[in-house]
């Protein structure tokens, strides 16, 4: 069995796309993964499957999701040791105890590449903000008090290619892939 994490874009977000995490967790259930557990109410969720193909996987998630909850909502999966490799290779600035920074990565769908994310957010603002990525992440820092002069900041809600990517926070993807 392999042990994968689907993170789904945009749920229960200023009270749209509501979906109750025991009905989330019943209905992966149901799609006959096992040991499905749930973590915030933003969409994480762990399992177990048979099946080794991650797009397989999200596309009967994205499915269910549809059929069930009348939502058409991007899934990104990963399986956890994909998840432990991305963050055993995080840059030393990232993810540190720093309470002045805040830290994210942003899970990119298939097929957005890093170059397009780049092209469609532009550069980050150096001098506010850090990014560098690795397979299909991007680790994103960024200066809490001056979150506004960053570049991406509200780009990565807004751009041609939001709905490509989810991001989480460091102690979110820590969390989960335990």
């Amino acid at each position: 069995m392999t042990r994968y994490i689907a993170l789904l874009r945009g749920i229960n977000i200023s009270g749209k796309n509501k979906i109750a995490m025991a009905e989330l967790k019943k209905e992966f259930s149901v799609l006959g993964f096992a040991d499905v557990s749930t973590y915030l109410n933003s969409g994480n969720v762990a399992f177990s499957s048979d099946i080794s193909d991650n797009s397989a996987v999200s596309d009967m998630i994205m499915q269910m999701i549809k059929e069930r909850f009348s939502l058409d909502i991007p899934v990104f999966t990963i399986t956890q040791d994909e998840l432990a490799d991305v963050l055993e290779n995080a840059p030393e600035w990232w993810g540190n105890d720093d309470k002045s920074v805040y830290d994210n990565i942003i899970f990119m769908l298939s097929p957005l590449t890093y170059d397009e994310l780049l092209r469609s957010l532009g550069e980050p603002n150096h001098e506010f903000e850090k990014v560098q990525n690795y397979k299909n992440a991007v680790f994103w820092s960024y200066d809490l008090k001056n979150y506004r002069r960053t570049n991406w900041w509200q780009k990565t809600a807004n751009a041609d290619v939001s709905q490509m990517i989810t991001v989480r926070t460091a102690g979110t993807v820590r969390k989960i892939v335990k």
